[in-house]
């Protein structure tokens, strides 16, 4: 995909390795939606990216907060009339060794708020815009770390940890996008998923106490290739590890489980099924 006049969003770009696809994108001629939490932030990325010659402006919201995620696609809405490519980037990471369950604005286990929910509503919201683009593309960070959802416990308030719930989160994305795939068939847009790199040097990998041993760049190559990668032109619901096509946990790939998810996602955040088909239609 030639990227020059192209709209991106890029969710959780003020940081770690989406900072670095937004800067990247930006210097490709882009016009970049950066979003974070953080003004101050959010100000230097823009900056960072104007003074190589791009085109950038800061959205901020915090998604652990739904009526945020709105916020944010109504911001985003106001901005522009088209959208490219959309990236789910934004997300909490497993909170260390003894990390104690936290929820949400809204109530939920936050990881699956952040990592999932918030980005399940952005994109519901925003595919009007994608589809009045296409072709255009959604990529979701997913990772490696996969873990199967426990319907009778999907907000883990028994045996909780970090590690399971981001695992968890991580692995709904996953779902999500084979389950978007189908939706989507004959729409031009495309949806797919990757785990970037394996413990890059960013912010949620230091706070885990654990050591760094892959750059953000590695990372920033591999979510690059879904967002723009000829390659890619049409093919829709595939999870790649790094830039290699790989295959995701076995619940991914199970209708069941695909369509309890999508009609937990659309109660918990609200949205009819109604709405949703209207949406996507």
């Amino acid at each position: 995909m030639e990227l020059r006049n192209k709209t991106v969003l890029v969710t959780g770009s003020t940081d770690g390795v989406g900072r670095v696809v937004a800067e990247r994108l930006g210097a490709a001629g882009a016009r970049v939606l950066v979003h974070g939490r953080d003004q101050a932030r959010g100000k230097a990325t823009v900056a960072a990216i104007e003074a190589k010659g791009g085109k950038a402006e800061f959205l901020a919201a915090d998604l652990a907060s739904l009526a945020d995620v709105r916020r944010l696609a109504d911001a985003v809405r106001a901005r522009t009339d088209r959208l490219d490519i959309l990236i789910n980037n934004a997300g909490v990471g497993t909170g260390g060794q003894g990390a104690k369950r936290q929820v949400s604005a809204d109530g939920y286990e936050l990881r699956f708020a952040v990592n999932y929910l918030a980005g399940f509503l952005l994109t519901s919201e925003l595919l009007p815009l994608l589809k009045a683009s296409a072709p255009a593309r959604t990529v979701n960070v997913a990772s490696a770390g996969q873990q199967a959802i426990d319907f009778d416990d999907v907000m883990l308030t028994h045996g909780y940890s970090g590690v399971r719930a981001y695992c968890q989160s991580k692995l709904a994305q996953i779902l999500f996008t084979v389950d978007l795939a189908e939706q989507l068939k004959g729409t031009g847009v495309t949806v797919n998923a990757l785990h970037p790199a394996s413990y890059m040097d960013t912010t949620m990998v230091r706070q885990a106490g654990i050591t760094p041993w892959n750059s953000v760049e590695t990372g920033a190559e591999a979510i690059l290739n879904l967002a723009a990668s000829p390659a890619l032109e049409g093919r829709s619901g595939l999870y790649f590890d790094g830039q290699r096509e790989s295959r995701a946990d076995a619940q991914a790939y199970d209708e069941k489980a695909r369509r309890q998810l999508r009609a937990l996602s659309l109660e918990l955040t609200g949205q009819s099924s109604a709405t949703s088909r209207e949406q996507r239609s």
